[in-house]
């Protein structure tokens, strides 16, 4: 058994998670992370503490992270020195905040990924063998989310034009077109065209649920590992990778 916590907890996706782990015999969900100014901080809610001292991290095996960078950036040193693993589907990161995951994962295991959905790992996957094959063609990035989503673009659409440009195209964040409508969950769509014909690789999230299943499977494939930063696409593309295992 696997004994976790869940950063973010009275979010929407942290209780998703803490629901769809109950139901899973591999997990125990220890306790729930939230803000001190949160109102639900200090409470137990469904026969679970929501608390705010990141010093309940000693109570894991593994946090499991939706939270904000500030928050996630607080955690990371009570991580490193308890030895604990963590599962950071967070975003918008800057590239010190970033760095300093990097780092803290040279003394633990972290996995952190913009998006955790499988299929989403899987576009990942297909644009990149798409750029390998269509050089020269036009490239276009969308990316649609509910209005409550706080970052532009999205991290997965910039994971998206980080893939596109280390394969020869240029995609700034400002080329990429982010809308915020409704309560859409999460559709990315990538575009390739030439003069002579236009290939679309889409993905439409029905529920956030997908987010959820896929962190719960890279919390348990990051079980095995000691140290090391990983990704989702090595969860699905490379099981091998990381010798170091408990």
């Amino acid at each position: 058994m696997i004994k976790i916590g869940v950063s973010g907890a009275r979010g929407r996706m942290g209780q998703r998670i803490i629901a769809l782990a109950r139901q899973d015999s591999t997990f125990k969900v220890s306790f729930g992370l939230e803000a001190d100014t949160h109102p639900d901080a200090g409470q137990i809610i469904d026969n679970l503490m929501i608390a705010s001292d990141p010093a309940y991290i000693e109570n894991c095996e593994c946090l499991i992270d939706f939270s904000s960078p500030s928050a996630t950036a607080n955690y990371l040193s009570h991580l490193v020195a308890q030895k604990k693993k963590a599962v950071i589907g967070t975003t918008g990161f800057s590239r010190e905040e970033y760095a300093k995951i990097s780092q803290a994962a040279k003394e633990t295991a972290i996995l952190c990924s913009p998006n955790m959905s499988i299929g989403v790992n899987l576009l990942f996957r297909l644009v990149k063998e798409s750029a390998a094959v269509l050089k020269g063609y036009k490239t276009h990035i969308e990316e649609i989310h509910h209005v409550h989503k706080k970052d532009a673009p999205s991290g997965t659409a910039k994971r998206i034009g980080n893939i596109l440009s280390g394969l020869g195209f240029p995609v700034k964040d400002s080329d990429i077109d982010a809308l915020r409508i409704g309560e859409v969950i999460g559709d990315h769509k990538v575009r390739f065209e030439s003069g002579v014909d236009k290939i679309e690789l889409f993905h439409s999230a029905k529920t956030r649920d997908i987010f959820a299943q896929g962190a719960l499977v890279a919390a348990k494939w990051l079980h095995q590992k000691k140290t090391g930063l990983y990704t989702m696409e090595d969860v699905l593309f490379h099981q091998d990778k990381g010798k170091e295992t408990k």
